[in-house]
């Protein structure tokens, strides 16, 4: 059963977080890419607050299942984890988590353009509400 839950998180999360980067481009999973990538910065930053910066219950729930299955010296950072379980290369704590807070913000801000970009006339800048055209 661990085994199943072993490579079941690594593609959930995995399928998740190239969700959280790439899923502003189709038009039809924009507002739950937003809403992904919120629920994701929820995590690390006000659940963090509780359990550690970059807190993630993904990550934690795995840890467990690993535990299970005789791993004990695993990384704080998953996506370090991710890379080297992936391609077997071993990087920093340190640049796994540089480099996932800025694709996180990158993300972040694209999506929201990509959500707010087309919003009604009601939101432009002319004050009487009816649009700037």
């Amino acid at each position: 059963m661990f085994k199943f839950l072993d490579v079941f998180f690594v593609a959930f999360h995995s399928a998740l977080i190239v969700f959280n980067i790439f899923g502003w481009i189709w038009i039809k999973t924009r507002k739950i890419n937003l809403i992904t990538l919120l629920l994701t910065g929820a995590s690390w930053f006000i659940l963090g607050i509780f359990y550690g910066w970059g807190y993630c219950p993904l990550t934690e729930w795995h840890w467990r299942v690993l535990y299970e299955l005789g791993e004990v010296q695993l990384p704080n950072s998953y996506i370090q984890y991710l890379v080297n379980r992936i391609t077997g290369i071993n990087i920093t704590g340190h640049l796994a988590d540089i480099v996932t807070v800025v694709v996180y913000f990158v993300a972040l801000a694209i999506s929201l353009f990509a959500n707010f970009k087309n919003r009604p006339a009601a939101f432009s800048d002319s004050g009487d509400g009816q649009g700037a055209g």
